[in-house]
């Protein structure tokens, strides 16, 4: 069953998503999400793969959508599951991520899209904002960055 506000809401099946790791001079891109789920939490650039899209085309098409930054993706670093239910315990969202590493090119992050902010983050400035538990995770597991 699809709701008429957002065919994602209660789908029948997985959605394909990504997300893209980029730093700069020891800054890592990020965007305060707009839209659910996770609205005003912050996290790297991603979204849903679109029909015949490479992991990679819909990371740098995401990427550039929500941010205006350009880059190159590279290889997937890490997969998960997002599972949320409502109060009945239905299925509301359930996305398998993949994120990937992407090279800066260029462009100054705006927020865009899915977007209410993007920018630049220092390790300093990360420990003061409410990101989501996968991308502190990875962050500070595969990366040492914000530990």
């Amino acid at each position: 069953m699809y709701s008429k506000q957002n065919n994602y809401f209660y789908p029948q099946f997985p959605q394909v998503a990504v997300g893209s790791f980029v730093f700069k001079e020891n800054k890592i891109l990020l965007v305060k999400r707009k839209n659910p789920p996770s609205e005003g939490i912050w996290a790297i650039p991603g979204g849903k793969v679109k029909l015949g899209e490479t992991l990679k085309v819909a990371t740098e098409r995401e990427t550039k959508e929500e941010t205006s930054v350009i880059i190159h993706a590279g290889d997937p670093i890490f997969t998960f599951d997002f599972i949320e239910s409502d109060n009945k315990g239905n299925i509301r969202y359930h996305y398998v991520i993949v994120d990937l590493i992407g090279d800066y090119i260029s462009g100054i992050p705006h927020a865009g899209d899915d977007a209410l902010e993007a920018g630049w983050i220092t390790e300093k400035e990360i420990k003061k904002l409410q990101v989501s538990s996968m991308t502190r995770k990875v962050l500070e597991d595969h990366f040492g960055f914000g530990k």
